[in-house]
């Protein structure tokens, strides 16, 4: 196969024999002037270093070891000292020589030739250090590659995370309640999502929301389903409205055909109502002040982003004083051991019955006996989670 002038392999030969610079060039011919091949010509240690400087493209070193002012093994734990995985040297030295020979390679020479050079021997031997440069080239390009991927996902998981609220507590001015909620994606971005923001001075909407797929697809639709709810919501529309227009702009173009499951609600701060509408999503769990855990009642209705023009219900319950709302992804309850059982909804339910001392306590509780529970288990998916105790109005 020809190569472009710019492809050429470039080979530097080290040797102060003056005769085998014709000798090469005849022998190379061929492969000179389809461009696959180009050459340099040193007669010593001193004079290839000075050359590797000229031509910083070199792939390949062929250097004799017995040379004047520096010799081939000099050279070679010089090249060494470049650190370049991508440059190889074959040395070149007598049969009876192995005693160099044996040096050279240990003092990392890819593969040697012995003199009287055999020309086809050597074609052979230039050819496999090439596919071996090759190779490493092709290994360094992937490993840019992922660098730069990994360097973007980091960034990606920033973006991500500064579109989550994550000021605590966020609301310090009223007294009547406190939240905490966390992400913590199983990828470095994820499709889980919580919102939270007050609708106006008596009305607080809160969001948990769990993409279907992973990664960055997940983190992209996660973006867009997050802007929609919460544009929507802050219009002050009823949670069985807000998710029904949602869902008719999520189906719109759904290329993907990804969806996300949404529990949106609307707590009302001075009576403690709670207006909720559960489209698929893990239903909440309501602690009550004397430590009876429940879960709230499901409004059965569809995932957004699935099917246009469904219709959806919401449902009601009033909080009492010290009551908490907790409310998480699947990440939480299907995080699994090293022996691949699920955490459940039972264990997560003995500690929510505990005695918190905040929202952010319970948050924190559940996450150890989480981390306690999976151990060495690999994250399989993302986990949220969002607690809130409404403490009532005096």
């Amino acid at each position: 196969m020809s190569n472009s002038v710019e492809e050429a392999i470039k080979i530097m030969v080290v040797d102060d024999e003056v005769d085998l610079e014709p000798l090469i060039r005849q022998k190379f011919r061929r492969k000179i002037r389809s461009s696959e091949y180009e050459f340099v010509f040193a007669h010593n240690g001193l004079e290839a270093l000075s050359l590797l400087v000229e031509h910083p493209d070199i792939s390949v070193i062929l250097s004799d070891i017995n040379m004047p002012e520096m010799d081939g093994l000099t050279l070679l734990s010089k090249v060494n000292e470049l650190k370049n995985p991508a440059l190889k040297t074959i040395i070149v030295s007598a049969y009876g020589d192995m005693d160099n020979i044996r040096c050279a390679m240990n003092r990392g020479a890819f593969d040697f030739a012995t003199k009287p050079i055999d020309f086809e021997d050597l074609e052979i031997t230039i050819r496999k250090t090439i596919e071996q440069i090759e190779l490493l080239k092709r290994a360094q390009e992937e490993h840019n590659q992922l660098v730069a991927i990994q360097n973007d996902l980091n960034v990606a998981r920033e973006i991500q995370l500064s579109i989550l609220p994550k000021e605590f507590p966020p609301y310090p001015a009223y007294e009547s309640f406190d939240l905490y909620a966390t992400m913590n994606a199983a990828k470095s971005v994820g499709g889980d999502f919580y919102d939270f923001f007050l609708i106006d001075d008596d009305h607080l909407g809160m969001v948990m929301a769990d993409v279907s797929d992973k990664g960055i697809p997940a983190a992209i639709y996660m973006a867009v389903s997050k802007t929609i709810i919460r544009a929507t919501a802050l219009k002050g529309l009823p949670p069985n409205e807000c998710m029904a227009y949602s869902n008719a702009l999520l189906c719109k173009d759904n290329a993907s055909s990804m969806f996300v499951t949404t529990f949106y609600c609307i707590l009302t701060i001075s009576t403690g109502r709670l207006e909720y509408c559960n489209a698929g999503h893990n239903p909440p769990y309501r602690i009550s002040a004397n430590g009876t855990v429940e879960q709230l009642p499901k409004t059965g209705d569809l995932v957004l982003g699935a099917i246009d023009g469904v219709d959806f219900h919401n449902h009601e319950i009033y909080l009492e004083p010290n009551d908490w709302i907790y409310l998480y992804t699947d990440g939480v309850t299907e995080a699994m051991n090293v022996d691949n059982e699920l955490y459940s909804e039972e264990r997560l339910e003995k500690v929510l019955a505990q005695p918190q001392d905040s929202p952010e306590a319970m948050i924190s509780n559940v996450t150890q006996n989480l981390k306690t529970y999976t151990a060495e288990a690999r994250q399989s998916d993302d986990i949220t989670m969002m607690s809130i105790i409404y403490k009532g109005t005096n």
